[in-house]
């Protein structure tokens, strides 16, 4: 018995005349995904992308997986392929759908007759198809309400599908869509769901991380990229740029006001964000801060550091709590990485009072002691890159 994926495209279909471009991505997403799989035909048609294995030990479960990782998708379901006549849709039903249905108690069943030219109408086939179900199966009862199953015969064009319960997708727009930014990533909580947030709006992700050796570790490095790569799950491939910053912030430490000590040191992260940005065709900076959440994060601080910045800064978590934030997180399986008692840059140095509510020019004050140019200078030519899958 022949079997595929069908996959629904949400969103994209409110994209108009672009509606093709988009679709065009997410099947090219869909491939990257499955391709260590084995061998797939993907198609699209009337909303629907149908996936389906040309190679007889092709992993569903493991593709099922890979699928509702990949944005740009509403739901998706494993289907049997049947002719598109009453008799091969009324004897293949029951025997592909054995395995669901001795697992369940109630049922109902829903057709979509996209062929009109098909012998019998939606409520025909749903009556047909249900007393079928209800002699082979008389454990199960109908519940048009609540059922457990939703037993679905979609007829289309060239094919007609039976089908059981479809899977929520990952929803959003297919990544590649909305251009690349560079994610500033720290190895907290926060900076991969701002990471996550922003590759379901259809954002390539390149990300930069500073490592401040001795003051932290490798250990805080091979974090940040297993963080990544539970992203990479979601958004594919980033590119990690991982900045040598303890030369800056020794530099801060010895040469600026203390109680500026952050506020200069996210400043000089934006500064070359921004430089490795525009060299890698970035299109703006992704951040994980949250409005109050620490002294970096109030306004004032935020428009401090936004006045050195040459590109948009995009910041999906601004309005959240702490709890709405950590709910994505675990969901996207980083929360327990996330917590794991590694340094990072930020906690060094870090002031007892630290400046919360800069005026126009004191940064620019504070930091006027620093060789700006030719710091972000040799920290850039001390990147070292690596990709994350």
């Amino acid at each position: 018995m022949k079997e595929i994926i069908l996959v629904k495209d949400g969103e994209l279909s409110l994209k108009g005349l672009n509606r093709c471009n988009f679709e065009d991505k997410l099947v090219s997403n869909i491939k990257r995904r499955l391709k260590s799989l084995g061998t797939v035909k993907i198609t699209k048609a009337q909303s629907t992308i149908y996936i389906e294995p040309l190679d007889d030990d092709f992993d569903f479960e493991e593709a099922l997986e890979r699928v509702s990782c990949v944005f740009g998708i509403a739901g998706y379901s494993r289907a049997c392929v049947c002719e598109k006549t009453p008799d091969d849709i009324f004897s293949k039903a029951p025997v592909y759908l054995e395995e669901t249905l001795k697992n369940v108690k109630t049922f109902k069943v829903e057709a979509k007759r996209a062929d009109k030219t098909f012998p019998l109408k939606s409520p025909e086939i749903c009556m047909e198809l249900g007393g079928i179900l209800l002699d082979k199966y008389p454990h199960l009862s109908v519940d048009v309400h609540n059922p457990d199953i939703v037993v679905t015969v979609e007829v289309r064009d060239f094919a007609a599908y039976v089908r059981g319960n479809q899977e929520k997708g990952a929803g959003g727009l297919p990544v590649g869509t909305s251009g690349k930014t560079q994610v500033l990533i720290s190895g907290g909580i926060d900076s991969p769901v701002a990471a996550w947030m922003m590759a379901k709006r259809g954002l390539s992700l390149n990300a930069i991380h500073f490592a401040s050796p001795p003051y932290t570790s490798v250990a805080a490095e091979e974090k940040v990229k297993t963080l990544l790569s539970k992203v990479a799950r979601y958004s594919g491939t980033i590119k990690l740029a991982i900045v040598p910053f303890t030369e800056i912030q020794e530099q801060i430490r010895d040469k600026c006001p203390e109680d500026f000590f952050t506020l200069i040191m996210r400043r000089m992260m934006m500064r070359i964000a921004c430089a490795v940005s525009e060299s890698e065709n970035c299109l703006g900076l992704v951040t994980g801060e949250s409005l109050g959440q620490v002294a970096s994060q109030t306004l004032p601080a935020i428009a401090s550091t936004d006045s050195v910045c040459t590109m948009p800064v995009l910041r999906p978590l601004i309005g959240m709590d702490k709890e709405e934030i950590i709910k994505i997180s675990r969901a996207i399986d980083a929360f327990e990485t996330s917590i794991l008692p590694y340094e990072d840059c930020c906690t060094v140095f870090t002031p007892k009072h630290p400046h919360t509510r800069p005026k126009a020019g004191q940064c620019e004050k504070a930091e006027e002691s620093l060789d700006i140019d030719a710091l972000i200078n040799r920290a850039i030519s001390g990147i070292e890159y690596s990709y994350i899958d």
